[in-house]
């Protein structure tokens, strides 16, 4: 009767059961009820797209014919199809004696389209003659039943009903479907006896415990940073530089998500947990040169602060830059790919420039206030444990360096061994690109 559109996801949010416990209530009497009663409440929650009720078993007047009483009378279907569309039919009958100025004037009164199984069983389908008359009860038995037999639904083992919930683009999930079994609790009082209801498929307990994971690696990986800061610039003032641009940092993505709204999902929160190793490394090289120029022997923080910034201004702003580069492209891929990767590459690009911002404002502010010069005979000091512990790593660290340092001098005094190791290793990245298969996302 026309065209129907929907704005709604293909993937389902939930799927749910009305099953009846009750042997007076089947199938088709669960499904027309859920459909009356429970649907149109399910369609009116804000981000629902879409609830499908499947099964088909709208309530439907069926006519089950005879085959021996069709040929013993000479009939065809067709017959018995012409007999309905003759005799079941929505008309306006209208009205005579309309010129006979009010005196003889009848309007003319016609139930419409049958609805009881006795007007189907009185139907008359043809003339036997003496007056007779031949009724489709004659040659038919007519029930008030479903539209299609073609699917059986069940619910915990009982006849019953599935429905599928779907979602608008853009909507909250959790949100929908926290409405939707609240609606169910309070409609449950409204069933008849012996009618219950099972959430056999509900995505709102895979998405809490992948985001409670997500949020839970988040933490950790704020502690990890945490730890390995300290653990190199080995002073609590300036681990705190860091580890305050981290949340702030992080707060101003969440406003810029909302900005253009974007949800709290996988990709998101994965970008925030690649954006806390990311979002450090600005603050840690202020805090490195502020500390460079106090140990070259400048006397005020603010002073260290100031010749640092002039000289690593530039490079902040480069880096930034060139990190931004390679996510912001991501951001215009069409199709399938740029949707799961599009809000993945802004919160991420987002997350870099924030940091670069407080690179430049919050970071050398803190520095100055949080910093001190070194003071004089502070090497000639007992060492505790912490300071004992700080130079066994430093040793080791600065081991580890010269070695590192004299493999790179043997590389650059026989550049030819770079160039036959860049192009091997070019070769292995072409060979395994090549072979490794190719698939639209992992595999399960």
């Amino acid at each position: 009767t026309g065209v129907t559109t929907l704005k709604s996801q293909t993937s389902a949010l939930m799927f749910l059961s009305l099953y009846s416990t009750n042997k007076e209530y089947d199938g088709t009497f669960v499904q027309n009820f859920a459909k009356i009663n429970l649907v149109p409440k399910l369609q009116r929650v804000k981000g629902v797209g879409q609830v499908n009720v499947f099964g088909g078993k709208d309530y439907s007047m069926r006519i089950w014919i005879d085959p021996e009483k069709m040929t013993a009378y000479n009939l065809t279907p067709k017959d018995i199809q012409a007999a309905l569309n003759e005799q079941n039919v929505e008309a306006a009958p209208g009205k005579f004696g309309e010129n006979a100025e009010g005196v003889y004037e009848y309007v003319i009164k016609y139930k419409g389209r049958l609805s009881q199984v006795s007007d189907y069983e009185n139907i008359v389908v043809k003339s036997t003659g003496n007056g007779n008359f031949l009724h489709l009860k004659d040659v038919a038995n007519i029930e008030l039943g479903a539209f299609n037999y073609g699917q059986k639904n069940f619910g915990m083992s009982q006849n019953g009903v599935a429905i599928g919930v779907f979602q608008t683009s853009g909507s909250n999930a959790n949100e929908i479907i926290d409405e939707v079994m609240s609606i169910l609790e309070e409609s449950k009082s409204t069933f008849p006896e012996g009618i219950e209801y099972v959430v056999p498929f509900n995505t709102k307990i895979f998405l809490d415990a992948s985001i409670d994971k997500v949020i839970t690696t988040l933490v950790e990986a704020f502690i990890l940073v945490f730890i390995v800061v300290f653990l190199f610039l080995q002073d609590l003032r300036s681990t705190l530089i860091p580890a305050i641009a981290v949340p702030v940092a992080i707060v101003g993505t969440f406003f810029f998500l909302q900005l253009f709204g974007f949800s709290i999902n996988m990709l998101t929160l994965f970008a925030m947990i690649l954006a806390i190793g990311i979002v450090v490394d600005d603050a840690i090289v202020v805090v490195e040169a502020v500390h460079a120029k106090l140990d070259e022997g400048v006397k005020s923080a603010k002073e260290a602060t100031l010749s640092a910034m002039s000289e690593i201004t530039g490079a902040i702003i480069s880096i930034t830059l060139v990190m931004a580069a390679v996510f912001v492209p991501v951001s215009f891929l069409q199709g399938p790919s740029g949707v799961f990767y599009q809000q993945f590459a802004i919160t991420l690009a987002v997350a870099i420039l924030i940091s670069a911002v407080n690179a430049l404002t919050l970071s050398p502010a803190l520095c100055a206030l949080f910093l001190k010069p070194h003071e004089e005979g502070e090497h000639h000091k007992k060492k505790n444990f912490k300071e004992r512990f700080f130079i066994a790593f430093n040793t080791g660290f600065d081991r580890m360096n010269r070695k590192y340092v004299g493999s790179l001098r043997f590389l650059v005094n026989r550049k030819w061994i770079t160039v036959v190791a860049l192009v091997v290793f070019s070769g292995i990245t072409y060979w395994l690109f090549a072979t490794t298969p190719a698939g639209f996302i992992p595999n399960e």
